[in-house]
């Protein structure tokens, strides 16, 4: 991590009002680091940014950056910035990274290669399975799941790392000191422990609209590849979306229903050239194999479904006559019913029972 007073700097830079990423950015190019802009003085920095740079010596951000420094000092918190080696170095590669990120949780996951599952916030119950499934056998094979906290296929989709024991992040509109949407905090809570919370935005930043677009890019920019896996033709998922396209980022979408609204924007992405998966293989194939870094959870994950496809055997077999030889739960049969369908591994047959494939 960068030194305390040169982090003060770049917290006097970002917390000043009125002057934004693109301003920050113009002066860092002219001079350097922060501490240098500053050292610089006013005219210098009006030759620069205009009359915008007498921001920089008439707002005193003080109590904001003492604030800042104080949360970033407290154990499992910490604050990156552009100049700081444990800054994400995929976000390095786009048009806009932020120069200062908030972190609840292990900032060492920035740096590892993930895919970004989002969707729409007023999800199927058949989508939120489908997210937790994707994300639960991706995140097994050691990819992070990156997603934007939001209620629907972003939290079904953190919980399905966390239930592979792998790594997700939450990127956030709002500061990182505050839990939003409140429906998700136990969630959020988590996700602190056991991955990222990641925001650009200050201390404190209540959830303002629009912000929610702007995190966005970070959730693409962090990613490998994005998938959408229910989304309306006009939802910020696709917004994700096309930014992933622009940062060069793999598209990827899953098919619904003709008769879905929540499937519309899927099949706008996959008309315009986003990847059709039906399975998770699918975007491992297209992102490469991660196989070699399964974890132990993935392994016991597959153990148990080593365990059903046992039982179902090669006949078709009942929900019932499942939960009889498997002693499993029935939601967790269904759980994990709906995986290998999904893997092709079996297939659903009329009267609730399940056919094991070839």
């Amino acid at each position: 991590m960068i030194e305390s007073e040169e982090l003060a700097a770049w917290l006097r830079l970002t917390l000043i009002p009125g002057i934004g990423g693109e301003t920050q950015r113009k002066l860092l190019a002219a001079f350097g680091l922060p501490e240098a802009i500053f050292a610089a003085g006013r005219l210098a920095a009006r030759a620069i940014v205009g009359s915008r740079a007498d921001l920089l010596f008439d707002f005193d951000p003080s109590e904001a950056v003492d604030r800042s420094m104080a949360w970033a000092s407290e154990p499992g918190q910490s604050i990156l910035t552009l100049a700081d080696s444990a800054y994400p170095a995929a976000l390095l590669e786009i048009a806009d990274p932020p120069n200062v990120l908030y972190v609840r949780g292990n900032p060492a996951l920035l740096q590892k290669r993930g895919l970004g599952v989002v969707g729409s916030r007023n999800a199927t119950p058949q989508g939120l399975q489908t997210a937790e499934i994707f994300a639960k056998a991706l995140a097994g094979t050691g990819l992070s799941i990156i997603s934007g906290l939001a209620l629907g296929i972003d939290a079904a989709a953190h919980r399905g790392a966390l239930a592979a024991g792998g790594d997700t992040i939450a990127v956030i509109g709002t500061g990182a000191d505050r839990l939003y949407p409140a429906r998700n905090k136990e969630l959020a809570l988590a996700i602190a422990e056991r991955g990222a919370i990641v925001s650009e935005f200050p201390l404190g930043t209540p959830a303002i609209a629009a912000n929610f677009p702007r995190r966005n890019r970070i959730i693409s920019g962090l990613s490998c590849g994005v998938l959408v896996v229910e989304a309306a033709p006009e939802s910020g998922s696709l917004i994700t979306a096309r930014l992933a396209a622009d940062q060069g980022r793999e598209v990827f979408a899953i098919p619904g229903s003709i008769h879905s609204p929540v499937a519309r924007g899927c099949h706008k992405l996959i008309k315009q050239g986003a990847k059709l998966v039906e399975t998770a293989q699918d975007v491992l194939e297209e992102l490469g194999n991660f196989a070699a870094a399964e974890t132990l959870p993935a392994t016991a994950a597959r153990a148990v479904e080593n365990t059903l496809l046992t039982a179902i055997g090669h006949d078709p077999c009942s929900l019932d006559e499942l939960v009889e030889r498997t002693g499993f739960g029935t939601n967790q049969l269904l759980t994990e019913l709906l995986t290998l369908e999904l893997g092709g591994q079996i297939a659903p047959l009329p009267g609730n029972r399940y056919q094991r494939l070839a």
